[in-house]
């Protein structure tokens, strides 16, 4: 049981990451797309001022440093464990996939939020306020992100104007009238 403890807790993070590269790939449109993307980038610039300003503010030390009679499961450092670092991208991830309203990868991607917050408390690297505030401050940064994003997309024209507009409306460009460029400029007439 330790070693699926282990995998869960250092790997599904990456599982997840792979899933939301899927999402973003296949099952979203052009615009959904770039709006999933800059969601993406702002929510973690976001989620990284939160964990600093959160771990600068409170120190909780690992379990294993509290209780050495607890080893972790894992090598881990005696830094401080607050907060979870993990369980902060993992609902960052898992509450950008449900505001796209992907309800079933949303679903499925909450459940491995929550997986990894469990599996870091069973570990014994984090205790159980680590990875709850660290979920809760990836929700709010993909909340705020998606605002932020939702206020510069229509608000701007960002995505309404110039080349990267066109592509995302999927827009010919200009003479082009047959959506055919890059394709060969020479037919055989019949």
């Amino acid at each position: 049981m330790d070693s699926v403890i282990v995998a869960i807790a250092k790997y599904l993070i990456y599982v997840m990451v792979i899933g939301f590269a899927a999402v973003w790939l296949w099952a979203e449109t052009r615009r959904g797309k770039v709006e999933l993307a800059l969601s993406a980038v702002i929510g973690l610039v976001l989620v990284l001022i939160f964990i600093k300003i959160a771990s600068s503010s409170y120190v909780d030390p690992r379990p294993f440093v509290v209780n050495p009679s607890v080893p972790p499961l894992m090598p881990h450092a005696p830094d401080n464990g607050f907060p979870s670092d993990h369980s902060a991208a993992a609902g960052l991830m898992a509450v950008l996939i449900l505001l796209r309203r992907k309800w079933i990868a949303g679903a499925l991607f909450v459940l491995g939020a929550a997986l990894i917050a469990w599996a870091r408390v069973a570990a014994h690297v984090h205790h159980l306020l680590d990875v709850s505030v660290g979920l809760g401050l990836g929700a709010v940064a993909a909340v705020l992100a998606v605002a932020g994003m939702t206020l510069l997309v229509r608000r701007t024209p960002l995505l309404t104007a110039g080349p990267l507009g066109r592509w995302v409306a999927g827009a010919v460009p200009a003479g082009d009238p047959g959506g055919d460029a890059g394709v060969a400029r020479h037919r055989v007439q019949p």
